[in-house]
Formats: structure tokens, sequence, C-alpha cells
């Protein structure tokens, strides 16, 4: 069983709201749901939606056609009337002018009610948040409509996480002490989600500067002085942070960067998705340095990866960045399982304060003193080169790819990041495996095996030019010809991957 719910309106009449409202009532009986949130980058007014998927299964993407259409306003039906599949129902603002701003809360009752809901399941919520007026909403939606589907209650304990709120409860998990971020779409989730956290953690601290200049010189510095410390920001943030990474990687102070992406170049699309700053993941800021870049594809992972990144920075005294996007970072997803227990992110360095701590941006000796003899040099860059081949061994311990599907086809498709849930629900009866690549840097030597066992590889990705498939042949010498590339600012939908896969298929 699946549909999906597109519920469309202006900025400002509350369409998340809705979605939140019966996502949470879904998940009380049982049921799975993917909430796409799709907005203009505005405050009030132009056209924004949500596609809501609800499944007796585990589900990670939106699809094309619609099961059904909440319009809070004429353009949302105008727009979508043609998306909705021929037995599909509509829902419109028309008996409910007079609510004002529980106009939203009306069509959650009704909408309730065809999908065969009882009411009582968020009733007392909407009471207890809203208030009466709200609940009475409820019930004038509720008692407008006829029940078209009959949701019996599932045997499923289920919670509902965006991949921004998974990647901070991964930083909370990890014992950090500071996030320094400047506000910038869609990395901004962390920082809101973070700053609410610090009522339960006594010991974070969220600080918004003037800059993300000064956002990753402050987390330098307080890195310094001994905190566990995150920088959030989006690609053109991630560019003016460049310098600031490169007196990382001579420095040598543990930074974690999550890096939230959205299309570029320049301001962009501002409040879409895309996997295009895979480039300058790895390689931002000059010199030679070692890094780690994850790209987690699902909450579970972000929360995991994003321990992992605190770990492997404060162990290495390494540069760790968490690649993510405007998908994974504000869709929402149902998880019924949960993250492995967290690593240890203990701080075991010399600490100023307590002895003599020199650094520099220079190059230096053992000591911390500025360099410029030839032999000191080159120890300075043996060394460094030395951690990224200890991190390298380090990183066996955690899942650096993940396969899926029918393990012995000889159709095999890569991918990264978000485009994991689309996937996921597209292969479900195809004939094709598919290997999640989850580490970035360093690259999992298992790519060039599952490469050379299949006869048809197909690569998939958000980006114009095949980032990921770059990589792959930098590092395998291994071209991948067959590629699905979507570059219009919006993620895969799953039943239109499926039929662009299924062409590929041999």
């Amino acid at each position: 069983m699946r549909l999906n719910i597109l519920i469309g309106g202006k900025a400002g009449q509350g369409i998340n709201k809705i979605s939140a409202i019966i996502s949470n009532a879904l998940s009380k009986q049982g049921y799975f749901t993917f909430n796409y949130r799709d907005y203009q980058s505005l405050i009030r007014g132009g056209h924004n939606f949500n596609v809501l998927s609800i499944s007796d299964q585990w589900i990670a993407s939106h699809e094309s056609k619609i099961d059904g259409l909440v319009a809070l306003d004429e353009l949302t039906l105008k727009l979508h009337k043609l998306e909705l599949k021929p037995a599909g129902f509509i829902i419109t603002q028309k008996g409910f002018e007079d609510l004002g701003r529980n106009l939203n809360v009306a069509l959650s009752g009704a909408l309730i009610k065809i999908l065969g809901l009882d009411k009582k399941i968020l009733l007392q919520e909407v009471k207890t948040q809203l208030g009466d007026e709200a609940a009475k909403a409820i019930e004038k939606g509720y008692n407008s409509q006829k029940t078209k589907f009959s949701l019996k209650k599932l045997n499923n304990n289920i919670t509902i996480m965006s991949g921004g709120q998974a990647v901070s409860q991964g930083a909370i998990n990890s014992n950090i002490d500071r996030h320094i971020a400047y506000p910038m779409t869609p990395a901004t989730g962390v920082l809101h989600e973070l700053s609410r956290m610090q009522l339960k953690n006594d010991n974070l601290v969220v600080f918004q500067p003037e800059s993300e200049i000064a956002a990753a010189n402050i987390a330098l510095g307080v890195s310094f002085a001994g905190k566990r410390v995150m920088v959030g920001t989006s690609g053109g943030g991630f560019d003016l942070m460049s310098e600031t990474l490169s007196l990382q990687g001579m420095s040598e102070i543990p930074l974690v960067v999550y890096l939230a992406s959205r299309p570029g170049p320049g301001t962009g699309v501002p409040t879409y998705t895309s996997q295009a700053d895979l480039d300058i993941a790895l390689r931002a800021g000059h010199g030679e340095f070692p890094r780690i870049v994850v790209a987690p594809g699902d909450p579970i992972e972000a929360i995991e990866n994003t321990n992992e990144c605190f770990y492997l920075s404060e162990k290495f005294g390494a540069l760790s960045i968490i690649l993510s996007d405007k998908h994974l970072a504000e869709s929402e997803f149902s998880l019924n399982k949960q993250a492995n227990k967290p690593l240890r992110v203990d701080v075991k360095r010399k600490l100023p304060g307590k002895t003599i701590v020199k650094t520099s941006s220079y190059e230096h000796d053992i000591f911390g003193c500025t360099a410029e003899d030839t032999k000191i040099i080159n120890q300075g860059v043996q060394r460094r080169l030395k951690k990224y081949e200890d991190i390298k061994k380090e990183v066996q311990k955690f899942q650096m790819t993940k396969l899926y599907g029918k393990k012995n086809s000889k159709n095999l498709i890569f991918a990264w990041g978000s485009t994991k849930g689309a996937i996921l629900d597209a292969i479900k009866d195809l004939d094709c495996k598919f290997l999640q690549v989850l580490y970035l840097k360093p690259l999992s030597s298992e790519i060039k095996k599952e490469i050379q066992k299949a006869k048809n590889v197909i690569l998939i990705e958000n980006n114009v030019t095949g980032q990921l498939g770059r990589l792959i042949r930098e590092k395998t010498g291994i071209k991948i010809p067959n590629r699905i590339l979507k570059y219009d600012a919006r993620p895969f939908r799953s039943d239109e991957l499926k039929i662009q896969i299924k062409k590929m298929l041999k």
C-alpha cells in the first residue's frame, strides 16, 4: 500500500503543520511516511507544497503522481490537478474560509477522515498545542468528508526525523561543546535544532557570529582551547571558509564541518537541492592535507556518520566534513530502528592553560615552532601524509559502503547521499544491486571490486557532471558511461527513476 498526498498553498498558511499533524497521527498507527518539502525563497505568498507519502512498508521518497490533493489556495489546484490519479481526491479551502489561521487545522481533520483514522488520535494533541478553536476546526473538517481508505493500526514502532535533526543528534551523541554557524539554507535547520537542544545539554553553546569566515575561525580557536566543535554552512559559506580549512590542515586542530548543499553557482536556487558540492568538499583549501568526507543517505546514517566524524577529527587532528543537501536535511523520514551505540569522543591532546601548546599556519617542527629548513618541511609533509594513511586504516571499522538489492545481479548502481531513498524505492522488484558510497574520502577499495564483478554499471547523481563518477575514475581508472543525472534543483522521484533505471538494465 502506498499513497502520495500533495499539500499546497502560500508561504505562511501552515502547510508544514498539516504534514506534521498527519505524519504524527499515522506514525502512532504504525504507518511509514516520507515528507518532501518544496518551497520558494519567500517568507509570505508564492507557492509552496509538501508531498506526504504513506505506506505500510518503509519508504524514503515521493512520486510524481498523487492520490490526494489538499489545496489551501486556488493556485495549488491549478498547478497540481493534472498530477492527480484518476481515482484521486481533492480537499479545498471552500467552506472553511471563516476559520482564518485554523484553515490548515480544518483541512488536517478532513484528510484524517478520508484516510479512515480516528479523530481522537489528533484532537487532544491539537487542543493542547493550539487551543479549543483549533479543536473545533478539526471537528468541522472531519465532518465535511467521507471515509475513502481504511488504514488499520499496524504493529510498528515509528519515530519521525529529518536529516538535520539527525546530524544534531549525532553531534549531541559526540558530546559537542560548541556549534558555530552563520545562517544559510539548508544548513540553518541544524543551527536551530542545536539551539533548542542547549536547554537539555549544559555543556553546549550555540553561537551565531557575523559571517561564515568568522564562524570557521572562531570554531578553530574554540577547538584549540579543547572544545568539541562543529561548523554549519552551505556551499557559498563553505567557499568563504576555504582559507580556514587550509589553516586547519597545517595547524592540525580538530574541526568538524556540516556542509548542506544547495544548487549553485552563486546564490543559485537557495531553497532547493543539489549534489554539486562534492568536488569542493574533497578539495577546498590550498595545499595538501588530510580530510574525511562522509555523505549519509538517511537520518540513521546521519546520526552515526556525524559521530564518526567527531571521533576521527579528534583522534587524528583532522578536518571531517559531513556532506548533506537540502533534500536529506529537510525531508522527514520514518524510522523503526535505532542508530548504533555512539563512539566516545575524548579530548586527549595537550591543551593551552594546562601546558604550553604552539600552533601556527606556518610549516613547523613537532614542537610547533616555525621552520623553513628543507628537512623539517619534508618531515611535516610526510607526517600529514602518514596521518591520512592512518585514517584510511581506522575507517575500515566503519561501513564505508552498503550493498542493497539482488546481491548476485550483474546490474550495479552507484550513488551517494540523499539519492539513496529514491533508489531503494525504485529497485524493489528490479534485477539490480545498489552500492551506496558513504565514505567519499577515504574511498573504499570495495568499489573497484564491485565494478569488476558487474557487467552493467549505472551512476545516479543529483548533479550535471557526475562528480562521484569522476572520483571513481580518478581512484580506479574505470569510467562509468551509463549515467542518470538530474540537475533541475529537484530530487529524484522514485517512480520516474524506476523507468529510467529499467531502460538501462541488461
